[in-house]
Order: structure tokens, then sequence, then C-alpha cells
């Protein structure tokens, strides 16, 4: 008897549905009901940073609408091509506070892996939109040179797993990566920060709950979402999923004109994300790297927004407002008004 050829192996959900990925700004357009002249779309834009973005995504923008503020995200725009002084291809200093492959470390008692460059979406606001992945990248080498730095310096309590987006990486190479961390002692915590399960809420699946659940440290997972529109069904129970297994979940957004600068937008996403189970933490100002000039609000404006925020919410629903400067040794804060006063809360 001739045996059985094998089944192929089917790819996961989440891996198909990334795979289906829109990648076209006209098919993107087509879909929403939109004409591209009135856009300013740009093609030389989408040629430097290209478009990527899950159907459940655009299955949340408003069909019709230009100014929907989770398109806005992601559309290739004119505006990204024009240079506006201050703004560079490092804004927060990755470069210089490189300690080995794939590695940095900023601030003290934790150290970052940029563990992949692979997202789900390709966000235009991105701070490492040119970041040199294809040379900084932890996972070469089977994660050896990274732990290496990270085992050699005892001061490392934390282990922070960015990207890119880490859980576009097989759950198997990350269980390849905490194996290898849960030999060093004086790693004592573990975070995640990802998109993944608000753009792309089927990468939670039961394998990557079972490997989280798993680990031996403390977990804080930091999902990242601007707008509550980016919650719906699938993302709530990707959330309730991810704190079944113990972990912590927190939300960090950036202030973005156009998509979240108003207190009204601010608030729905600190509520909305709270009724998912996901605490509010950061709420950045603009990382100022080329081609993200156009989404930028000035600081008097969020100042403003931030302590119309204070006055109206609950103390956990306000996320603190920050910036990233290079060579600082932790993120920094931003707790005036535009009037000179300072916030209450912050006091």
């Amino acid at each position: 008897m001739i045996p059985a050829a094998p089944l192929p192996m089917q790819p996961r959900r989440w891996q198909q549905a990334w795979r289906e990925a829109v990648r076209d700004p006209r098919e993107l357009l087509a879909l929403l009901g939109l004409q591209e002249a009135a856009l300013g779309l740009s093609d030389a834009a989408a040629a430097q940073f290209p478009l990527r973005v899950p159907r459940s995504f655009v299955a949340r923008m408003r069909h019709g609408d230009p100014h929907d503020p989770l398109l806005r995200q992601v559309l290739p725009l004119d505006a990204e091509m024009r240079p506006v002084p201050g703004f560079g291809l490092d804004a927060v200093g990755d470069g210089a506070a490189k300690a080995g492959h794939g590695v940095i470390h900023k601030y003290e008692g934790r150290a970052l892996l940029v563990t992949t460059g692979s997202c789900a979406v390709h966000c235009r606001y991105c701070f490492r939109r040119h970041f040199p992945y294809a040379e900084e990248t932890a996972a070469a080498n089977g994660w050896r040179e990274a732990t290496a730095a990270i085992a050699a310096d005892p001061s490392i309590e934390e282990v922070l797993l960015s990207g890119g987006d880490p859980l576009s990486l097989a759950t198997a190479k990350l269980v390849e990566l905490t194996e290898t961390l849960r030999a060093i002692p004086h790693v004592r915590r573990l975070r995640i920060h990802t998109r993944l399960p608000i753009v792309l809420p089927e990468r939670v699946d039961a394998e990557l709950c079972d490997w989280l659940a798993s680990l031996p440290w403390p977990v804080a997972i930091v999902v990242h979402a601007n707008h509550a529109h980016e919650f719906d069904a699938d993302v709530d129970r990707a959330m309730r999923a991810l704190r079944d297994t113990g972990a912590v979940l927190l939300n960090q957004a950036v202030l973005l004109r156009g998509v979240n600068d108003d207190v009204d937008r601010l608030a729905a996403l600190a509520e909305r994300g709270f009724a998912a189970g996901v605490l509010p933490y950061y709420l950045h100002q603009l990382d100022r790297v080329s081609g993200t000039a156009h989404f930028e609000v000035d600081d008097a404006t969020a100042l403003d927004l931030h302590a119309a925020l204070v006055a109206r919410q609950s103390g956990y629903l306000v996320p603190r407002l920050v910036r990233e400067v290079a060579g600082d040794a932790s993120k920094r804060p931003m707790t005036g008004r535009s009037d000179g006063r300072i916030n209450p809360s912050m006091a």
C-alpha cells in the first residue's frame, strides 16, 4: 500500500488574513467608495513606505468619508514627501542607544529588542519608518547576540519586545526567545509592544495565549490604538483572551492631527479601551520623523487637550502626555498648560 502524501501545511487564520492585507492605495480607496483626486494620494510616498492594512481594519473605516480617522493613519499622501525642517530619520535616538544586535538600551533597567521589521499595518506616522531593519533585528542568528547583550548587563530587569511588531513572528519563534531569556536570572519582567491585537485580532490565537500564560515573569502588553473606532467585537475578544493569560493590558496612542486631536475623541478612546479591559498608558507627542509633519499637533494645543481630559475623566482614564527626546533618561512628561498653569492632577 502506498502511504498517502502528507497534507500541505495550512496557514493559520491570522497568517491568511495577513497575506490578504490591502497593499494597493487605489484598491483601498475603491473599497471605501472614494476618489483619489481629492485626497492627495502619493505614489512616491507609497513607493518609499508601502501601504499595508488588514481588511478587517479597513472594514472599521467609514465608507465614503475621506476624513475617516482610521484611513488617515494608513493612506500615503503627497504631504509625506515635503521636507520639513526639524524632521529627520531617527528622531528618538535609536541609533545612538544601540547596545547589541537589535538591542536598544535607552533607559535604566530596561532593554528593547527590535524583534522584527514586519508589521501587519504600516502607520504613516511610524517613528521607525526609516529604521535599518535589515541590519538591526534581534531575531537574527537565533537571538544569540541580542540575548548575550542582555545577559552581560545585570542592571537589565525588564525586556521590551518591539519592532516592527513582535507578534508578527510565529509563536514558535517567540518561544525560542523566551526560552533563552528564562536562563538570565536578572530578567524579572517582560513587556510586549504590539499593534496586531488591534489591527489583526486573529493573531490572538490559542497557541499565542498558551505561550503567554506559560511565561515565568509578570507580563505587560502595550497595545496601540489611536481612535475608539479601532475597537470592535473581534478586538474585544482578543483583549479578553490576552487578559485571561494574566497579562496587564495598556494602551499607548499618538496625538495625531485629523485623527484624535479633539478632547471628545481622546475621551472616547480611553473609555472604549477601558470597556475592552485596556488602561490608557501614554499619549505621545509626535516623534518628528521625516514624512510625518502633517500629523503634528503643536504643544500648546496638546497641553490644552490633555488639561481638558484631566478635568473631564477619572484619573485612571487619563494617559500621560509625553514626548520622547533623544538622550533623555526617560520619556519627558508634558505637564503644564498653554496658559502657564499646572494641571492639578500632575502637581
